[in-house]
């Protein structure tokens, strides 16, 4: 039990690393650290297991903080709990080149840091997602191997975000009662109070969504002790609101706007100093404080020695299985099981929708890889993405490896990202490729992170037809391409769908999306080739030496460049068809090959039934493209195609012109 003076002093050396490195820097939010400190202190003092000492142990308890502005609040934790990369200087260097105590906390810059937080309500949404992920490995494995909390730390902000509804309603229907998130209560964001704002009854909410709802003094250690308490009880997910002071112990800006996104001041801090009768210097935490702290750090040393023991003494099939998936690792078989996909794809040449073909590959993925787990934002009779393995988790039953999302995009795709940062589990969901808007917020946090999640995104283009412009994206590859560190695939028929699907899960390091197409599209490619073609980004399908039109082409419209070389032929007009199912990849390969696939030929022409955007890439800024220049109509398919002018026609007719 630690005194209520020892409470304290462990709570102000918080306060203080946060307010002293935010005036170095000259930047930051030190009120919420120093209105969370007794919060943080008891949670890590008395609940959370964790191990810095050994970071990633696979059943310790996550903590999230969502209310990333914060992030002083957890890289004091870290570095006064004992995690090894956490130093004094490195909190000196807080905010500055090539820290890793970024203004925001990023996933990966230290250990201990459990997701990127920063954009409110991410950060809760990702805790969804590891809840989903320990009480799926606890189904799969048992509670010996996976058993522990998830903790969220939130701010207004986050519960303000709109994600933070379809996160918190997807938690409260699957019931995951091992989800705790502590609410910093402080009344204060950075217009002012909230009552300038927001006038929402939080714990009516919460409980209407299937919560268990508690409110405690942030500033009464005990209080919090028998909250965290309840809420480890509980058969439902729990809300603790924690009424705090923004900014606590500074003399004239506690409880102020002032203190939530500026540093204090000389003289604050000389002064909250005094008011906390915190005698050190700047950055200077007195041993027996940092002691008390380190021993805390210490704390879960046995239940992690006792869980290793607990996997070494599980089946070796068992043991083996679950420290391959938490390392990340595919089957050695996964590749076999491709290569005889795709010969089979070579001899049956399937004409299917490419929508179709990633269900027909998904079928033999999920037959090999275990770890996947699919799921759709209620369109999983559209996006395929639900095969004979994946029986649907029910909010009694997560020995299912489908996840009905319902119509939550935002918080499916952060909860994806929660998925696999959590790790054991690989999470693909399905959605319409004009819908990645919503969940464009948390591609982007996972390419940020680098973590492999898989977005099936059908619907790709004015292919889809009669559902019109409000559903047709014709900017979306484009704006989805513009992301650093996402691969985009387009596939032009099975085998290209099927190539995709083994790229984006051999990459552990980086996300991917698939745009799928609702219209059944000719074989492109007829004959097994082992080598991955897809993996180059772009390639030739019909080559020529002698070449005086290059097409390129992507998805469905390599058809409509393979029958516009078939007639310019016909003319005599030499021309070669590149396909090409990823840009990123493509610029990532050596020169010389770029150089080779993009050739010499006199006329250039791409073919995309999106807009122009990125493609001049390929073409020059005085290449023809053969594409979308407005939003979409509703029409039959063949119609939208004609009326836009994206046929093998409009192909001949421009490389003619060209060459004329």
């Amino acid at each position: 039990m630690i005194s209520p003076e020892k409470h304290n002093r462990m709570a102000n050396a918080i306060r203080f690393l946060a307010m002293d490195a935010v005036e170095k820097a000259n930047s930051g939010h030190p009120g919420m650290p120093m209105g969370c400190a007794d919060v943080a202190t008891v949670l890590f003092t008395r609940y959370l297991s964790f191990d810095p000492k050994n970071p990633l142990w696979p059943d310790r308890d996550r903590f999230v903080l969502s209310a990333g502005h914060g992030s002083m609040l957890l890289y004091s934790l870290l570095y006064l709990t004992g995690y090894e990369d956490m130093t004094i200087e490195d909190i000196k260097q807080f905010r500055q080149m090539g820290a890793k105590t970024a203004g925001h906390p990023e996933y990966g810059h230290a250990s201990g840091i459990e997701t990127t937080t920063g954009p409110l309500g991410q950060g809760i949404a990702n805790a969804v997602g590891m809840a989903i992920a320990e009480k799926k490995l606890a189904n799969e494995f048992g509670s010996d191997l996976m058993n522990h909390y998830t903790y969220a730390l939130v701010g207004d902000g986050c519960l303000m975000e709109g994600i933070s509804q379809e996160a918190l309603a997807l938690a409260g229907h699957l019931k995951l009662n091992k989800l705790i998130v502590l609410w910093d209560d402080n009344g204060i964001s950075i217009d002012g109070a909230i009552s300038l704002s927001d006038s929402t009854d939080q714990h009516a909410r919460f409980r209407a969504s299937g919560w268990n709802t508690l409110s405690v003094d942030g500033h009464d250690p005990e209080a919090i002790a028998a909250a965290i308490e309840t809420a480890q009880k509980s058969d439902k997910p729990t809300l603790i609101a924690a009424k705090t002071v923004i900014g606590f112990g500074s003399p004239n800006k506690a409880g102020t706007h002032k203190v939530h996104g500026s540093p204090l001041g000389a003289d604050e801090i000389a002064a909250t100093r005094k008011a906390l009768g915190w005698a050190e210097e700047a950055f200077v935490v007195p041993a027996d404080v940092l002691d008390a702290w380190r021993l805390a750090g210490l704390r879960s040393t046995k239940a992690h020695k006792d869980w290793d023991g607990r996997l070494a003494a599980s089946p070796a099939e068992t043991k083996a299985e679950f420290t391959r998936r938490f390392a990340g690792d595919l089957p050695g078989h996964f590749a076999t099981a491709i290569g005889d996909y795709k010969q089979k794809l070579a001899e049956a040449k399937p004409t299917v929708a490419t929508r179709k073909a990633s269900e027909d590959a998904l079928e033999v993925i999920n037959g090999v890889l275990t770890e996947t787990l699919g799921g759709s934002a209620d369109l999983t009779g559209s996006n395929n993405t639900k095969t004979s393995q994946t029986k649907s988790i029910t909010p009694d039953d997560f020995s299912g490896r489908y996840i009905h999302y319902g119509i939550r995009e935002h918080g499916m795709a952060a909860a994806m990202n929660g998925i696999a940062l959590h790790g054991g589990l690989i999470p693909y969901s399905g959605g319409f490729l004009i819908f990645s808007d919503y969940c464009r917020p948390s591609i982007r946090l996972a390419a940020l992170m680098g973590i492999r999640v898989i977005h099936v995104l059908t619907h790709d283009s004015i292919g889809l037809g009669e559902d019109g412009p409000t559903h047709q994206p014709v900017e979306h590859m484009a704006a989805l391409r513009a992301i650093p560190n996402l691969m985009m695939f387009r596939p032009a028929d099975a085998t290209e769908t099927v190539e995709c699907w083994q790229i984006a899960l051999e990459h552990k390091d980086r996300p991917s999306g698939l745009a799928l197409t609702r219209q059944n599209l000719t074989p492109a490619r007829t004959d097994y080739e082992e080598k991955n073609l897809c993996s180059f980004g772009a390639y030739e399908l019909v080559s020529a030496s002698d070449a005086k039109v290059s097409i390129f082409a992507s998805g469905s419209e390599v058809e409509i460049a393979l029958k516009a070389q078939q007639m310019l032929a016909q003319k005599d007009i030499p021309a070669r068809v590149v396909s090409v199912p990823c840009f990123e990849l493509f610029f990532e390969q050596p020169e010389a090959y770029r150089e080779a696939i993009i050739g010499s030929a006199a006329v250039n022409i791409a073919v995309e039934a999106g807009i122009r955007q990125g493609w001049d890439s390929f073409i020059g800024s005085d290449g023809t493209f053969i594409g979308m220049k407005s939003f979409g109509a509703s029409a039959p398919y063949k119609e939208l195609y004609q009326h836009f002018g994206i046929t093998p026609e409009a192909v001949v007719a421009a490389a003619e012109a060209k060459l004329a």
